[in-house]
């Protein structure tokens, strides 16, 4: 009897562990260039597949260095999480995987430099 309780609340924890959220799909513009921020499917704990498009006029960009940052704030009895990945240009976007350990709200700021040594930076948060 012990051991189907502990496999019910084992169960039942891993459950709550499962993510709902959506997809990322988050568009913008930050000084003329537009930008989206995507992920591939639904976010989960653990290894997630995010996209960067950036377009100035009309015509990607393509030749950036693209980075983000995801981290969530200590809080009581929690330490401060973050992970950082680099953006790697590939068939018109900048592919990177961000590894969330917990479910959440993730704040991210992405950053990118132009080729031209201009900076451009915007910030928001996810929900796993």
């Amino acid at each position: 009897m012990l051991n189907n309780l502990l496999k019910t609340i084992v169960g039942l924890v891993l459950l709550a562990s499962v993510s709902n959220a959506e997809p990322i799909d988050l568009n913008g513009k930050v000084k003329g260039i537009d930008i989206s921020l995507k992920s591939v499917k639904s976010l989960v704990v653990g290894e997630n597949d995010f996209y960067v498009t950036l377009a100035k006029d009309g015509q990607d960009i393509s030749d950036a260095k693209v980075r983000i940052k995801v981290f969530m704030p200590e809080m009581p009895g929690m330490p401060y999480m973050d992970y950082k990945a680099k953006g790697k240009y590939n068939d018109g976007k900048y592919n990177m995987m961000i590894n969330f350990s917990m479910n959440g709200t993730w704040q991210y700021k992405l950053e990118w430099k132009t080729s031209n040594g201009k900076k451009y930076r915007t910030r928001g948060s996810v929900n796993l």
